[in-house]
């Protein structure tokens, strides 16, 4: 019975290495076919694969289907993973921002960052990005600029102006 919680520990872990594979998997694919992976999700239990690419222009459904295909063969073939449904979209104008080059890829862009830790007592920012200085997320808010460590960040997308 004592070994019960080591031994889900380590299944979990190993699940979780396992998810990681499919999503570097589906990286190389996406960026093979000339594609940018923005986002990946594994959703409801892993049976949901969530993907979000972008080509720098407008993704149209013909890439989303050109990518949906070459991903859903390549996992069927060369993996034994289960999953009942796989989506592929472009990010839309709110994108999720996850890597530090996409911050000065939008620079001068509107967006909103939630932190892990408070800055100031808070955890929401809406502001400028205004690039990256020495892996810090530099971001102009009620005009002045405010530098969040990347590691700080939890979640940031791009906050258009419609």
């Amino acid at each position: 019975m004592g070994l019960e919680p080591i031994f889900f520990s380590l299944e979990y872990g190993l699940r979780l290495n396992f998810l990681g594979d499919i999503e570097t998997l589906v990286e190389k694919l996406v960026v093979q076919l000339g594609y940018e992976l923005v986002d990946f999700e594994i959703v409801n239990g892993g049976q949901l694969l969530r993907i979000y690419i972008d080509n720098n222009d407008l993704v149209s459904i013909e890439d989303c289907t050109t990518v949906s295909n070459h991903v859903n063969n390549v996992l069927s073939v060369e993996t034994d993973y289960d999953y009942e449904r796989l989506e592929v979209s472009s990010p839309g104008l709110d994108r999720v921002i996850k890597k530090l080059k996409d911050f000065e890829r939008f620079k001068g862009e509107q967006a909103k960052i939630k932190t892990r830790f408070a800055i100031d007592n808070r955890k929401n920012f809406k502001g400028i990005l205004s690039g990256i200085k020495d892996e810090k997320i530099m971001i102009e808010i009620e005009e002045k600029l405010l530098a969040i460590d990347f590691e700080n960040i939890d979640k940031a997308r791009l906050d258009p102006n419609y």
